[in-house]
């Protein structure tokens, strides 16, 4: 069995900062790409950030240049950080990994989920 589990989310100021960390555990052979996905109250997810088991990364416009992903390949691990935040970034934050298993094929997992609330 594989698990994805967020943890980091929290209430912040506009323009403050926070740190979504996102471990993989389980019977894990490799892992590919990892996401960040988002969905704000009334609206769709959305994908904000993707790295690729080698490191490519790749970014919503909307959070280019104040988000940062990246990922531990020896730990199994993906981070988000999360600077200047605007109110517009608030929502419910979710980990997304395809992952091959040890005893089965490549699937695509979810985490939870983690708050983010951005207001004064």
């Amino acid at each position: 069995q594989v698990q994805l589990v967020e943890s980091g989310g929290g209430l912040v100021q506009p323009g403050g900062s926070l740190r979504l960390s996102c471990a993989a555990s389980g019977s894990i052979f490799e892992i590919y790409v990892m996401n960040w996905y988002r969905q704000a109250p009334g609206k769709q997810r959305e994908l904000v950030a993707h790295i690729t088991g080698h490191g490519s990364t790749n970014y919503a416009d909307s959070v280019k240049g104040r988000f940062t992903i990246s990922r531990d390949n020896a730990k199994n691990t993906v981070a988000l950080q999360m600077n200047s935040l605007k109110p517009e970034d608030t929502g419910v934050y979710y980990c997304n990994a395809d992952i091959r298993s040890t005893w089965s094929g490549t699937y695509n997992y979810w985490g939870q989920g983690t708050q983010v609330t951005v207001s004064s």
